[in-house]
């Protein structure tokens, strides 16, 4: 469904804006200080919105109620919470969080059939946009949302929140998808260095592993993380236009160039004492304890490093680790012609049209709504017009501007965009297949096989 916004990219522009994260990250980066923690600051700022300017207008809505569901919790929940609370104050509408369970389409489908769908869903997938408008659910965006869409996003960004040249979906939070994190304090005792290349990285590897330490944490337990490793390789391997025309699966899973990146991959999860507790211990390891144990243990933590975006930055805090001294960060390096740039993002979709709703919509897609949680921390917006200077570190201006100035020229994660049934379900799919794979990094062709059959009848063709 994206192949309006990706036909008109060039390989020129791939390799610019990896240019512009590798430059970006290169440089010294500083600690997160304290602007993280600070409820006082986040909430006077999202109390107010003086910090954020007004340059969104919005209707009173009094007396009016809304119901906004996601899978977001900790942190990431609490902070949008605060964008909440400011609409509230400036329309005079209530609005409630709504948990929301993954796969999101299963929980919005119980809430349909039970007559009580929120008023907004925040869906991570393009494929699960689609899902939602084919089952009619979704409502399309009014014209005051369409109009700020226009105004704050690249096309590209607009195009992927697009059914059927109908404009559905605002991407309110972004991921930069191309990142490694590592443990500084292991990199040096290790007298290892950043790798540019997969060899490099590889290399790099082997001397951490020398220095006694495992090289990576990877978290198996969570089908998503494994798919994000696929696409960046592939990505960089196989070039922009293997990569969409898979992402639509107008080639096969069969396809070499399926074969070629997981044959690169195994040569980290096939590796021997490579990976943090093997595969065994890999599958039994969530995203966020895989972040945590990097940057545990002083410096003979279960990893030195740990493959995941941005928003790794929440797990790191957690982990008492400061971001820029003690955590630092690579782009994922080449694996093919050119450094690979994946992102992904949670779109607000409306499911109950009203005046409110799409209010709410114009609201998420204002760059007053994003500079909120941008100060927040732990939060990446492609929103363009949020000044860079709202993130709260170094790391996370770096990382914006990289997004920001890729234009469109980037690949949205190839999982979101297939069907929910195969990209995006525990248990099933690509998520299942890659799992196996790290189990038994040997069986490529059957790996393949598996694939193939699981995406041809996701897809239907």
């Amino acid at each position: 469904m994206r192949s309006t916004s990706s036909k008109n990219r060039t390989s020129r522009a791939a390799r610019a804006a990896a240019a512009v994260l590798a430059g970006a990250l290169a440089v010294s980066l500083t600690a997160c200080g304290g602007d993280d923690d600070s409820g006082g600051d986040g909430n006077e700022q999202g109390g107010t919105g003086q910090e954020t300017g007004s340059t969104v207008t919005l209707p009173k809505l009094n007396g009016e109620s809304l119901e906004v569901a996601a899978v977001w919790t900790g942190a990431e929940q609490a902070n949008f919470k605060q964008v909440l609370t400011e609409f509230e104050k400036r329309t005079g509408a209530k609005v409630t969080f709504v948990p929301a369970q993954d796969p999101i389409i299963n929980f919005l489908g119980s809430k349909v059939a039970g007559g009580q769908p929120p008023d907004i869903a925040m869906l991570p997938q393009p494929g699960a946009i689609k899902q939602a408008v084919d089952k009619k659910w979704a409502k399309p965006l009014g014209a005051d949302a369409v109009k700020e869409l226009q105004e704050n996003y690249s096309q590209g960004w607009q195009n992927i929140g697009k059914v059927d040249d109908k404009q559905y979906g605002v991407y309110y939070k972004a991921a930069n998808k191309s990142l490694i994190w590592y443990n500084n304090q292991v990199f040096e005792n290790a007298g290892a260095s950043e790798p540019k290349t997969w060899d490099e990285l590889l290399s790099t590897a082997q001397t951490v592993y020398d220095s006694g330490v495992t090289p990576f944490s990877v978290g198996g337990a969570e089908g998503w993380t494994l798919t994000d490793w696929f696409e960046n390789v592939y990505l960089s391997q196989a070039g922009p236009e293997k990569y969409d025309q898979l992402a639509k699966h107008e080639i096969k899973w069969t396809d070499p160039s399926v074969k070629d990146a997981l044959t690169t991959l195994a040569q980290v999860w096939g590796k021997k004492d490579y990976v943090a507790g093997g595969a065994t211990g890999a599958l039994q390891t969530d995203f966020p304890a895989s972040v945590t144990q990097v940057f545990t243990g002083g410096d003979q933590p279960k990893a030195a490093m740990v493959y995941e975006g941005d928003f790794a930055q929440v797990n790191i805090t957690q982990a008492k680790a400061k971001v820029g001294t003690d955590a630092k960060v690579f782009p994922f390096p080449t694996v093919g012609d050119t450094a690979p740039v994946v992102s992904g993002g949670d779109a607000a979709v409306i499911l109950q049209d009203s005046k409110a709703a799409q209010a709410l919509a114009t609201w998420l897609a204002s760059p007053d709504a994003a500079t909120i949680q941008a100060k927040l921390g732990g939060y990446l917006s492609p929103n363009k017009n949020v000044d860079n200077s709202a993130y709260p570190n170094e790391v996370q201006q770096k990382i914006a501007k990289a997004l920001i100035d890729s234009g469109d020229d980037f690949r949205f994660d190839m999982s979101d965009q297939a069907p929910q049934a195969f990209g995006g379900t525990p248990g099933k799919g690509e998520w299942k297949a890659l799992q196996d794979f790290l189990k038994n990094p040997t069986d490529i062709a059957g790996t393949q096989a598996k694939l193939e059959a699981d995406a041809a009848a996701a897809y239907g063709n």
